[in-house]
Parts: structure tokens; sequence; C-alpha cells
């Protein structure tokens, strides 16, 4: 009965990371990386799909993104999707090819995303304890019900306690990552 409830846990937190890291890739660095571009939804015939489906995108150097759409009546659409996004960039064409140069961070703005991250970093490690609190409330009720032992439910609590500090240690580290990501010129 524990395992299930750590096993559970260890899928939950598992995702909770995996959240945090996309939300981590949506904040934009000082490199050209694809993946800046992931939430940008380009309206193809009449429906709006993720630029990736319509596109090739590609870091041409460290501060250029080259995307290729599929399709030549496309270029325009991917263009004002670009501009009209929250990201900021100025895409310009070249025949089929769309080039997006990333303005290098100012100081100041590589400091408001640093508290961004942070605040980030700080929701995935409230994630976490929230998913401890329920699977510490799912033992106590299990030890209620008398499906475990007050052994069990002990060793489960500790079980869940060394997951939590794992998870949360590797929050810390991809906030550490990010944040040198950040600062590097």
């Amino acid at each position: 009965m524990s395992s299930d409830i750590q096993q559970r846990t260890t899928e939950r937190m598992k995702k909770s990371i995996e959240a945090l890291k996309h939300e981590f890739a949506k904040i934009r660095t000082g490199r050209a990386h694809p993946s800046l571009l992931e939430h940008v939804h380009v309206n193809y015939y009449g429906n709006d799909v993720p630029l990736s489906q319509v596109a090739n995108i590609n870091a041409e150097d460290a501060r250029t993104l080259a995307i290729t759409p599929w399709e030549k009546n496309m270029v325009q659409a991917v263009e004002k999707a670009i501009l009209s996004s929250d990201l900021g960039l100025n895409p310009s064409k070249t025949g089929m090819v769309i080039r997006v140069p990333l303005p290098p961070l100012t100081e100041q703005r590589r400091k408001d995303l640093i508290k961004v991250v942070r605040h980030e970093a700080e929701n995935g490690r409230v994630a976490v304890r929230n998913i401890r609190r329920d699977a510490n409330t799912e033992l106590k009720s299990a030890l209620k019900d008398k499906q475990i032992s007050e052994d069990d439910e002990k060793r489960g609590g500790e079980q869940i306690q060394k997951l939590t500090d794992q998870f949360i240690k590797e929050i810390d580290a991809l906030l550490n990552e990010k944040e040198a990501d950040l600062l590097a010129i």
C-alpha cells in the first residue's frame, strides 16, 4: 500500500519537474534556441497550430534563429505570428527563410528575468511540497482505515520526505543552471 503511494508521489513530482523545465525553456536567455518559439502559434488554413508544425526552426548562430516554412505561402503568416507574439522579436525574411535576430539582454532585463526564474522555481518547490502533503495525508488515512501499520506509515513518511528532498535539490540545480545561463554574456 505505501509503495503504491510512494510510486504515485514520485510520478507526480517528476511531472512537476517537467513543468518547471518547460517554464524555464520559455524564459529567453541571450542565446538563440528553437524552444524560444515553442509557444508561438501560426494561423494555418484557419487553425492555430504551433510554429514547429509548419516550419523548421534552427539556431543559425548564438544570436540568430532561422525559420524555414514548409510551404511558400506560410512565410507571411509565420512572420506575422512572430511579430504579434509577446517575445518582442523583429523577424526579417529573405526568400523562404525568416531570420530572427535576438537582441542582447540588458543588465536590468537579466535581473528581472532572474526574479522570474526564482519565482518559477519557488512555485515548483511549493508543488513538490503539496504533493508530499497529499502523500502523507494518504498514508494517515490508510493507517486510520487499518490498511497499513504505524511502522509502515512512519517508514512511508520518511521515504516521502527523502523523495521531497531529492526533487527540491533537482529544482535548485535547475535554478542555478538557468541563472548561470541568464548571466552569461
